[in-house]
């Protein structure tokens, strides 16, 4: 049954036939459902669709016509993309000429003479329906700004292809632009968005001359799947070109990350390996192209076994807490003063692995806190333990990460093992990061006020690494500062750089607050720190991190040396 027309949106129908009597009963079938307009020939009728285009809903087309006939119609329609979506149902009598037409891209065809009122109806509505829900899947499927795909309807037509077109080698293609939150600021949200429209136009004709597919994914991410390419930094170039030359800002970097094809991995897998490669060049002003490589496979399925052990280091206890001294050096000799607390990993068929290799892991997917959480208890208990068998009570310090920082409940978790363990808060120490203060310094002065209001003492690690202004450090509540050790390595060879170590204990005596210098390895090294008034040393010359039970013969050493003072 036809819907009746009050139910249905106003819909535009033209008919074009050169008899009038066929333009007026298929009128007569049609006025009650539609809006219709006529055209007597194929060349009035192009004028027609031209000015309507936007309306049109279908359009009925008589074939054999003077001056031009439906099949120029069909074919001047189908090679212009701004004509090309209108559905054409074709008039005709001939059958040879029915499949000629829809070979040309005719919708549907209605057979003359027009005596089947009801199936002309339905075969118009039929038609506009599918026309209509056609337009709805496009304009969805079409990211607006860049005409590209969105980010859904590409994976599922990259998806088809994997399934489909299983000898069809095609390499992920991840593109961004750097610092694209400062271009919008900087420029007008107008201008970024021309920018992304330049990006998907270098896209398009990149593809137009290579087979695959692109999206762009949300904000400034293009994704793209090609055939393999000999040059990729060409590709990266062109594009990069076509910005400079619009933008006319050369601060405008690209950068591109590809993932080549590899038998059995998915869409997915390919694109999430492109953006990682993508990532790698993030801000690296010499090289903005990294390719996926064997050795970055490598390390992904490294990591991903890191990541689905933890849990299982956590409960077997695999993950091993190293201790290493801190020695106060304004006194001879210099004296055992504290011990940081750094975590090793004994895997059981990786064997040990560098902490330089899982902390950046875990830190970046959030699951440091649950290897910090685990050194915080270790600690407490070994400070615990080394105060019943040898009666003193050695600090140690430990890493608070930027995820420990901002959990609600760390204050209270701190608290019960100092109450657990029947510590002084003092005995922990607490170390923080600089660049953690200046990623929400409100928040964090905030916190560090309420965990030394509570007795703990916060150490500020890496300074100097340079993200503090002096402003910001007037207002830093710290105890102690641990200077990063690229100052040490090369004071002995550097003057300079044994100039900027005397501004850091210039900084730390305007604080007022002692000094650590890690990564000491000579006694030149400790003899410049030490007459420049550093106050505490780290670092391999008195001790690499090692186990409790042979950091415990230090502890002997010092209370020895204590009782031959006092003797």
């Amino acid at each position: 049954m036809i819907k009746s027309k009050q139910l249905k949106k106003p819909q535009l129908v033209l008919i074009v036939d050169d008899q009038e009597i066929n333009r007026d009963v298929l009128g007569m079938i049609l006025e009650d459902y539609y809006d219709i307009i006529y055209a007597s020939n194929g060349r009035e009728a192009l004028q027609m669709i031209e000015e309507y285009r936007d309306k049109l809903s279908v359009v009925l087309l008589d074939l054999i016509m003077p001056e031009m006939d439906g099949f120029k119609v069909l074919d001047c329609v189908r090679n212009d993309e701004l004509l090309k979506s209108i559905p054409i149902i074709v008039l005709t009598a001939e059958r040879n000429a029915e499949l000629r037409a829809l070979e040309m891209g005719a919708a549907d065809f209605i057979t003359k003479p027009f005596d089947m009122h009801e199936i002309i109806l339905a075969r118009v509505e039929r038609i506009i329906e599918l026309s209509e829900g056609r337009q709805l899947i496009q304009a969805a499927e079409h990211d607006p700004l860049t005409g590209l795909y969105t980010r859904n309807f590409f994976f599922e037509y990259a998806n088809r292809i994997y399934r489909y077109q299983q000898g069809w080698h095609m390499d992920a293609v991840v593109l961004n632009i750097d610092h694209f939150h400062s271009v919008n600021a900087l420029n007008g949200r107008e201008f970024g968005d021309r920018v992304l429209g330049i990006i998907g136009d270098g896209i398009r004709a990149f593809l137009a001359d290579s087979n695959g597919i692109a999206s762009r994914f949300e904000g400034d991410r293009f994704a793209i799947l090609c055939e393999p390419q000999t040059d990729y930094q060409a590709l990266l170039d062109k594009i990069q070109t076509r910005v400079n030359e619009a933008s006319h800002i050369a601060g405008i970097r690209l950068r591109m990350g590809v993932a080549p094809w590899r038998e059995g991995v998915d869409p997915v897998t390919l694109f999430d390996r492109a953006r990682a490669a993508c990532g790698m060049v993030r801000g690296n002003y010499k090289s903005h192209l990294m390719i996926y490589d064997e050795e970055m496979y490598r390390r992904e399925l490294l990591n991903q076994r890191l990541v689905n052990d933890l849990v299982r280091a956590v409960e077997e206890r695999e993950l091993k807490v190293f201790y290493q001294p801190k020695y106060n050096v304004q006194c001879d000799p210099p004296r055992l003063s504290s011990a940081e607390a750094l975590i090793r990993w004994n895997h059981p068929e990786l064997g040990l692995v560098s902490p330089g290799t899982f902390i950046p892991l875990f830190e970046s997917n959030g699951q440091i806190s649950t290897v910090d959480h685990y050194v915080w208890n270790e600690a407490a208990r070994q400070i615990a333990e080394w105060r019943e068998k040898f009666g003193v009570t050695l600090p140690v310090s430990v890493n608070l990460s930027r995820v420990d920082v901002f959990d609600p409940s760390l204050e209270e978790r701190l608290e019960s093992l100092v109450e657990r363990y029947g510590l002084d808060h003092k005995a922990l120490k607490l170390e923080v990061t600089e660049s953690a203060y200046t990623e929400n310094a409100e928040q964090m002065i905030e916190l560090i006020n309420r965990l030394r209001g509570r007795g703990f003492e916060i150490e500020m690690d890496d300074f100097g690494s340079g993200y503090s202004s002096l402003n910001m450090l007037s207002s830093m509540p710290i105890d102690v500062l641990k200077m990063d050790m690229k100052f040490v390595r090369n004071i002995v060879q550097s003057e300079k750089d044994f100039r900027l170590v005397g501004v850091v204990l210039d900084i730390a005596r305007y604080l007022k607050v002692p000094v650590v210098a890690e990564g000491v390895e000579t006694e030149e090294q400790l003899n410049m720190l030490k007459e420049a008034g550093c106050d505490l040393i780290q670092g391999y010359y008195f001790s690499r991190p090692v186990p409790p039970e042979e950091f415990e013969p230090l502890i002997v050493r010092e209370k020895q040396i204590e009782r031959e003072k006092q003797a």
